[in-house]
């Protein structure tokens, strides 16, 4: 039987710190990926994803898809790949959302008439 593949990785937030290194295995897909880090996510961030969604990753200047794969996802080195720990940045980005304020706020702008023409 074939031994399974391992990734290390570590993922460099925005405000430089880190969360890892932990090692997955290569046919885990980025979803799983952004699950265990939304899990892992300092409390004490002034920024918290709410779901894996916000939560954006970079690697080797590419955002990487949910249904992908960590061993279609590698960077390519040439013949070599880099042994050891490889860092992924980590983004987040909310999912647009509109709160109350700013409904309201439409809500209102679509009430009142915008523009009014005078002929002189």
């Amino acid at each position: 039987m074939a031994e399974e593949e391992f990734v290390e990785l570590k993922f460099r937030l925005y405000d430089g710190s880190d969360i890892g290194p932990i090692r997955y295995a290569a046919s885990a897909t980025i979803a799983m990926v952004k699950d265990r880090i939304l899990s892992e996510w300092p409390k004490d961030k002034k920024i918290i994803p709410r779901v894996a969604n916000d939560v954006k990753l970079i690697s080797s200047g590419k955002i990487l898809e949910n249904n992908k794969k960590l061993s279609e996802c590698r960077p390519t080195f040439g013949a070599d790949p880099p042994a050891g720990l490889l860092t992924m940045h980590v983004v987040v980005q909310p999912s647009p959302s509109k709160s109350k304020s700013e409904k309201k706020m439409v809500d209102d702008m679509k009430k009142t008439p915008v523009c009014s023409c005078t002929i002189v």
